[in-house]
C-alpha cells in the first residue's frame, strides 16, 4: 500500500498535556524528547521508547501519540506479538507512528519472526536514569504535590546524599512528609537528615 506523506507536526512547545507540566526535561531524556520531535525523519513510522519506571517515558509517549494521532503499546512485552505486529504495519500504511514502550533496556525475546524483523529496523529512544537537575525538579515537583516548598539547601542536601532514581524519588518525598507531620516539624536540613535515617534512605553515620 502507498504510504501517506506526513501530515502532522509537533508545535516547539510540545508536549502540552493535562499534566504536561510534570514532564522535566534535562540531559537526562532530551535525547528522547528531540527524537520525538524529529519523528518525521524517523526510517519507519513506529519507534521504541524505553525508560526506567517513574520516569515519565508514558506520559511522553502519551503526550506524543495524543498529538499526532498515533498509537501506543505501554509495557509492551505484554502485549500479544501478532497484535503489535498489525499496528507496526498498520502504522507504515496510515503514517500515524506507533510507540512502543519498555521499561527494560536488554534484548526483547520475540518469538515471532515477521514481528521480530520489523523491531530490528525500529529506532530507540533512551531515557536515562535522572541527572542532578532532573532529580532535583523532580523531588520539588512531588514536594509540592503536597503543597510543600522546599528550601534550596535542602533540595542540594537531599540530591548529594540519597540514591538517584525515580523511585527514591517518590521514597524519599513521602519519608520526609510523614516526618515531618508527626514531629510538626519545618523541612530543614536537620528534619529532612533525621526523616532520611529513620526511612533507611541514609546511613546514619554519612548523613551529616
Amino acid at each position: 500500500m502507498t504510504r501517506r506523506p506526513d501530515q502532522f507536526a509537533l508545535p516547539l512547545d510540545w508536549p502540552r498535556a493535562a499534566d504536561s507540566g510534570r514532564f522535566i526535561l534535562s540531559a537526562a531524556n532530551r535525547d528522547a524528547f528531540e527524537h520525538f520531535r524529529a519523528w518525521s525523519l524517523w526510517p519507519v513510522k513506529a519507534t521504541v521508547l524505553v525508560g526506567p519506571r517513574r520516569s515519565g517515558r508514558t506520559m511522553l509517549a502519551r503526550a506524543f501519540v495524543d498529538r499526532v494521532g498515533g498509537r501506543l503499546f505501554d509495557d509492551c512485552e505484554l502485549h500479544e506479538e501478532e497484535a503489535i505486529f498489525h499496528a507496526w504495519n498498520a502504522a507504515q500504511d496510515s503514517g500515524r507512528p506507533l510507540v512502543l514502550v519498555r521499561s527494560d533496556d536488554g534484548p526483547w525475546d520475540i518469538a515471532l519472526p515477521d514481528l521480530r524483523t520489523r523491531i530490528a529496523v525500529t529506532p530507540i529512544a533512551r531515557i536515562l536514569p535522572p541527572d542532578d537537575e532532573l532529580f532535583e525538579g523532580l523531588i520539588a515537583l512531588l514536594f509540592a504535590d503536597r503543597g510543600l516548598v522546599v528550601p534550596p539547601e535542602v533540595l542540594r542536601y537531599l540530591v548529594q546524599r540519597v540514591h538517584r532514581d525515580y523511585w527514591t524519588a517518590e521514597r524519599v518525598v513521602e519519608a520526609v512528609d510523614r516526618f515531618a507531620i508527626a514531629d510538626r516539624a519545618r523541612l530543614t536540613v536537620p528534619t529532612v537528615r533525621r526523616a532520611l535515617v529513620d526511612a533507611g534512605l541514609i546511613d546514619a553515620r554519612g548523613a551529616a
